[in-house]
């Protein structure tokens, strides 16, 4: 494998590129801080390599060949590659960054943390840009594995095993509870069961986590309507009779729009985390490691605790 470059030194293809450039061996040895001599040295080698001539002096010029004309935009664009990526990477500044990112959310872990996020970064880093994608399941791992995503905003309940390829980073602790129409007056585990249910399945998942905690006490709820989608929910839940189990974040919020009435859930379920998850393998990047910052500390001068 690269049978061609074992044998020949690479520190001789920035010559042959400023040769090419400046048409002039002395121009071309003041560049690269070489003498002349040094240079013409460097350019017989070349020329050993390649069986060919590659320049020839015309006047006070060095003229390329057929093949050197050829061979010079390959070598050109790769050392300009390399050039960009093997340099050291600059200190982030957050005010002069362009950074995009691309991250894997759902409804909810959007809803929370990105208004207070682009918020702050208005005058903190005004040029950072987000692409938002759907998660397609929890925790997105097949996609941060794949550099396909930089970050993902998810959730998880206590004892779930962290798995170990991912690094996790805490926002904040949130519950489920229960939003009605305005005319519900009070809410119990019997009228809970008895009423038609509207959950949000990001996922298309058949169980979600409620359905767990109602079967470990020997319960099921009546599903009416599933979507993927919390947008229309509690809307549907305004108009109608059915109930819908949300966050406390999303409830404290939507109160201000739309007309629905609150209460406790009527059976235990432990409070979930929302957290950041990344892909320990593609290191800690000090731009993300800067977002994931930012996200935390907008989180924390937020008010999203349910209070009943």
């Amino acid at each position: 494998m690269h049978h061609v470059l074992r044998r020949l030194d690479l520190n001789l293809l920035p010559v042959f590129d400023a040769v090419f450039r400046h048409r002039s061996v002395r121009l071309a040895a003041i560049e690269l801080c070489l003498s002349t001599s040094a240079l013409s040295h460097a350019l017989s080698r070349l020329r050993e390599f390649f069986k060919d001539p590659l320049f020839y002096r015309e006047g006070h010029k060095m003229c390329p060949s057929v093949y050197a004309c050829q061979l010079a935009p390959y070598i050109a664009e790769t050392l300009t590659g390399l050039n960009k990526h093997l340099c050291p990477v600059k200190p982030f500044d957050p005010l002069t960054s362009n950074d995009c990112f691309r991250i894997a959310v759902t409804d909810y872990t959007a809803f929370c943390v990105f208004p207070g996020l682009m918020n702050a970064l208005t005058e903190q880093a005004p040029n950072l840009s987000f692409e938002l994608c759907h998660l397609p399941h929890n925790p997105a791992l097949i996609e941060l594995l794949a550099g396909e995503i930089d970050l993902a905003l998810s959730f998880s309940e206590p004892g779930e095993v962290n798995h170990p390829d991912l690094d996790e980073m805490d926002l904040f602790s949130d519950e489920f509870i229960v939003i009605a129409n305005a005319r519900r007056t009070s809410l119990d585990l019997e009228s809970y069961l008895a009423a038609g249910h509207l959950v949000v399945t990001p996922w298309n998942e058949k169980q979600g986590l409620l359905d767990f905690h109602l079967a470990q006490i020997g319960q099921h709820r009546r599903i009416t309507m599933r979507t993927p989608s919390m947008l229309s929910a509690p809307f549907i839940v305004a108009e109608s009779e059915l109930l819908m189990a949300i966050p406390s974040f999303v409830a404290g919020k939507i109160n201000k729009a739309v007309d629905v009435t609150t209460f406790r859930l009527p059976f235990p379920a432990p409070r979930f985390t929302v957290k950041i998850y990344s892909h320990k393998r593609s290191g800690k990047r000090e731009p993300t490691e800067w977002v994931k910052s930012m996200m935390a500390k907008t989180i924390m001068e937020t008010e999203y605790r349910y209070e009943n």
